[in-house]
């Protein structure tokens, strides 16, 4: 009997210290468009998130031969040279039908724009309506910045005053002035640990002090950093720390929060220094480990030709923590056509209902899916 229970222990001891497995994924091709961003939305109202990317939606079925294969014209973007004027879809019911419509932004146009959802089985084209000229829209993010529960549009505009919109009543938004000027790169979290989020920019943090007053905090320089800049613990001290990509340079890095005779730092460590154009990231758990993992790539032709690294091999890549460091996995990888880069926005789901997280990635290389198996 004393075997018994001595073999069950080594068991469980050694079924405890196996590591979770590796994520494999399953590349799907949906569409050779060349749109920067995708959202998920469920368009038709089946129960099952639909893709949405420019001038599309992508129906989502339970037939493998159908899967986003069907897809409805939904606008028509302005196209600028090798770039549509279209650069985030976050979804929001902004106009309170019960249709998820789409927030998003241009570059050429500097507006910010919503597409309305017509809702199911309605074939036309989606109404835009602007919701405010902001200047050039390098992207855009949505985050609940004033605590109430509903999500802040929050435009990424270089060299443009640092704002965010609030959605109202009768779909309307109001602007909310927080800066007087922003660079390349934009987060939101709380750095201080008060229970506030915060505004992460290239040269510093913007300290929400309550009754929308910011305090600048000139405590690094992120050149020009991606969008998200992610604020997350990630050693696990109770201190927020920034994970921080180059979108139009080589260089991941992660800046550590450190705290010294009652001084605030940062400690930059590298994460990967071998790919260039970290444009954007998710943070979520994508091996089933209950731990977040760190999800992102290269954007594929950021600025065309104009950036370091832009002739190199595209990649798509999650990176683990095991306490120490991270290690870099790779979903996709080479040369273009062959390897997938990432555009400006991409989207995370679980879109068969297999209770693991997707992948859907647009960029100037094309619309596909990693599902993960």
């Amino acid at each position: 009997m004393k075997r018994v229970f001595l073999t069950l222990g080594l068991a469980c001891l050694l079924f405890a210290s196996t590591p979770p497995k590796e994520p494999r994924f399953r590349r799907y091709f949906v569409a050779a468009e060349s749109y920067e961003s995708v959202g998920l939305i469920d368009v038709n109202k089946d129960g099952l998130l639909d893709i949405v990317s420019g001038d599309f939606w992508y129906e989502n079925t339970t037939d493998p031969k159908t899967l986003f294969r069907k897809r409805h014209l939904i606008g028509n973007q302005k196209r600028h040279d090798q770039y549509y004027d279209d650069f985030s879809t976050i979804p929001l019911d902004v106009n309170g039908d019960g249709h998820v419509d789409v927030v998003t932004g241009g570059w050429w146009s500097a507006t910010l724009r919503w597409l309305e959802n017509p809702g199911p089985g309605k074939e036309k084209l989606w109404p835009i309506h602007e919701i405010a000229k902001v200047g050039n829209v390098e992207t855009t993010r949505a985050w609940d910045v004033d605590g109430d529960g509903v999500v802040e549009i929050v435009p990424n505009n270089p060299k443009h005053p640092l704002k965010y919109f609030k959605l109202g009543k009768d779909a309307s938004f109001q602007q909310v002035q927080v800066a007087p000027t922003q660079d390349h790169g934009l987060g939101f979290g709380d750095v201080n640990g008060d229970g506030k989020g915060d505004f992460i920019v290239s040269n510093g943090w913007l300290e929400n002090e309550g009754n929308n007053t910011w305090k600048l905090h000139n405590e690094f320089e992120l050149g020009t950093a991606s969008v998200p800049i992610l604020v997350v613990d990630v050693n696990g001290d109770r201190k927020n720390d920034l994970i921080v990509g180059q979108g139009h340079g080589y260089g991941l890095h992660w800046y550590e929060q450190t705290a010294e005779q009652g001084k605030r730092g940062w400690k930059k460590h590298i994460i990967d220094d071998k790919a260039s154009q970290y444009h954007v990231m998710e943070w979520a758990d994508l091996n089933g480990d209950k731990k977040p993992d760190l999800i992102t790539g290269k954007r594929f032709r950021a600025h065309n030709d104009n950036d370091n690294g832009a002739y190199d091999d595209v990649g798509l890549y999650y990176f683990t923590w095991d306490g120490q460091k991270f290690t870099k996995h790779t979903i996709s990888y080479g040369p273009p056509g062959a390897g997938k880069g990432t555009g400006i926005y991409f989207a995370l789901a679980d879109l068969r209902k297999t209770g693991r997280l997707d992948i859907v990635v647009a960029g100037k290389d094309g619309l596909e899916i990693f599902f993960n198996e």
